[in-house]
């Protein structure tokens, strides 16, 4: 689960490499992001000649956490580390390339997009 003020780390080449969140999307009170939620949040670090900079705002979607994750078939997922992919207003990923495993419940989301550029599904 990610909260406001977490550092998390990019899981795509749109330039930034890790981001602060300050705004969970989904009412006035909710806490926490899981996974498959969007977040809004600021760039910390960034590749320099990128498309992204720091201190950008940007809306990010959630694709891995270290809080498990349970499965219909009652099989639990777990990450290493928390992650995310910068997505545009029409929530499409901004980058061309995906880094690490990315689950199948972000498919499910309604997220094919992101679902088709991960290099590994779990």
């Amino acid at each position: 689960m990610v909260q406001e003020r977490s550092v998390i780390k990019v899981a795509d080449n749109s330039g930034a490499k890790y981001i602060r969140v300050f705004r969970v999307l989904g009412g006035s009170r909710k806490r926490y992001a899981r996974l498959g939620e969007i977040v809004i949040a600021s760039v910390q670090n960034a590749e320099p000649r990128k498309q992204v900079k720091k201190k950008d705002i940007v809306k990010c979607l959630v694709v891995r956490t270290s809080h498990p994750i349970a499965r219909a078939d009652g099989t639990r997922v777990r990450f290493d580390e928390n992650a995310v992919v910068l997505i545009d207003e029409k929530k499409q990923p901004r980058a061309t390339r995906i880094f690490g495993p990315i689950p199948r419940e972000i498919k499910e989301r309604g997220f094919d997009s992101i679902f088709s550029l991960a290099e590994e599904i779990v």
